[in-house]
């Protein structure tokens, strides 16, 4: 299917990644005991997403094996410009992306800190994955290999959320009878 949105964000984007999939609550009691303590983020047994968000509105998602610099980085240089600048919290797999031809901002959630007041933050992208994950909910548990589609939609549906029902239909009719 054809691409609406620019393959190339440019400007000031934000970057980040977040963990989908069943609630601690669901797992059985042997299944806790066998595992400890539950995790939250990163080190959990759920599915990794990263995304990207452009300022200016659009959001680009990917459901992602792990998310160590050498699966997240090349994606960040697919997708965005050089001299663009990234903004991301701390992990280390964002560490080095000003060396490949960005500017790279942090905001420190470990300190408590989630807006530089200098407009450094991941805020817009960390709205994308509220929405996404209410969305996600919604559903009521989605198989693994399912999760990519439901993802496209809500992304579809997040950057042109602008558009009444009656023109998002039109542009969907558009992408399926030209494709």
């Amino acid at each position: 299917m054809k691409e609406d949105i620019s393959d190339v964000f440019e400007g000031i984007v934000e970057v980040d990644e977040t963990y989908t999939g069943g609630q601690w609550k669901n797992k059985r009691k042997a299944e806790k005991i066998r595992l400890g303590k539950a995790k939250r983020g990163r080190g959990t047994f759920k599915q990794p997403v990263f995304g990207i968000l452009c300022r200016k509105g659009k959001v680009w998602v990917k459901v992602v094996d792990d998310v160590e610099a050498k699966t997240l980085q090349p994606l960040i240089q697919k997708q965005v410009k050089k001299g663009s600048t990234v903004c991301s919290d701390s992990w280390r797999g964002y560490t080095g992306i000003a060396s490949k031809g960005y500017v790279h901002r942090l905001v420190k959630h470990e300190k408590q800190e989630y807006s530089d007041g200098k407009g450094n933050h991941i805020n817009g992208l960390e709205g994308f994955w509220g929405y996404l994950k209410r969305k996600l909910a919604a559903k009521g548990g989605i198989r693994k290999e399912k999760l990519p589609i439901y993802i496209g939609e809500y992304v579809w549906r997040y950057n042109h959320r602008n558009l009444s029902l009656k023109e998002q239909e039109n542009k969907l009719f558009k992408l399926y009878f030209t494709n």
